[in-house]
């Protein structure tokens, strides 16, 4: 018989027993060993359909191929920028990825300069070694004025919510364009600097308070509260 023994969201340490029986499916975090499956990191349990996952509390980002990220150019070479996306290896931007004509031999550093920032798409992975980027696509773009916060990027589903229901309540309250990447890395800018702050201090709210019950109704409160001290 199939059982689920670890509850949806509970934390879980590495060898902790999730589930029991052939009705469900380890997944990312998860192993089985005859009919049962364990956790083999710290994290949250996460029960998707048969599939059972452990979403870890802490960790470097692992890019995957499809991922909207938000890094910052750290080095122009031949034909390339090099980006800095929080993970064990440094991003490529290739000449050929950007919407910008450029012409053979034109300092790149003139259209992508060091330490700027860029919304870009991952569209390639080869052993997380090799990363390459694209700014071909709608919302792709370099980063003008605004705040750059940095959370977990396990935590980065809770912060957008169920099809996007967190973060565009956070938007419709703070009047702010908010842009969070799988990287973890989240741009903010609004009308003015208190509507800034204010989804600051809820996004790491989320983030901090991620495991628990009710968040939505608590990250929503949060919000009329500030409305109401005039944010």
């Amino acid at each position: 018989m199939s059982k689920l023994i670890a509850e949806e969201r509970t934390i879980v340490v590495p060898g902790e027993k999730l589930a029991t029986g052939m009705e469900y499916l380890p997944g990312n975090g998860a192993f089985r060993e005859g009919d049962d499956i364990y956790s083999c990191q710290l994290g949250l349990v996460n029960v998707s359909g048969r599939f059972v996952k452990v979403i870890p509390l802490t960790g470097k980002y692992n890019p995957r191929e499809g991922d909207i990220i938000i890094g910052k150019i750290s080095d122009v070479s031949f034909g390339m920028w090099f980006v800095n996306i929080g993970c064990a290896y440094l991003a490529c931007l290739n000449v050929r990825e950007v919407p910008e004509f450029i012409d053979k031999g034109a300092d790149l550093s003139n259209y992508y300069d060091f330490n700027e920032v860029i919304i870009a798409q991952v569209i390639k992975v080869v052993r997380s070694k090799d990363i390459n980027l694209t700014l071909k696509g709608q919302g792709l773009r370099k980063i003008n004025g605004g705040k750059i916060i940095e959370v977990t990027p396990s935590k980065v589903p809770r912060i957008i919510g169920k099809q996007g229901s967190m973060i565009s309540m956070i938007k419709e309250h703070t009047k702010c364009n908010i842009v969070v990447g799988q990287n973890g890395n989240i741009w903010i800018k609004g009308d003015n600097v208190e509507n800034e702050v204010k989804a600051t201090e809820v996004i790491l709210k989320i983030e901090n308070e991620s495991h628990t019950h009710g968040l939505t109704d608590t990250i929503k409160k949060a919000l009329e509260e500030g409305i109401e001290n005039g944010l």
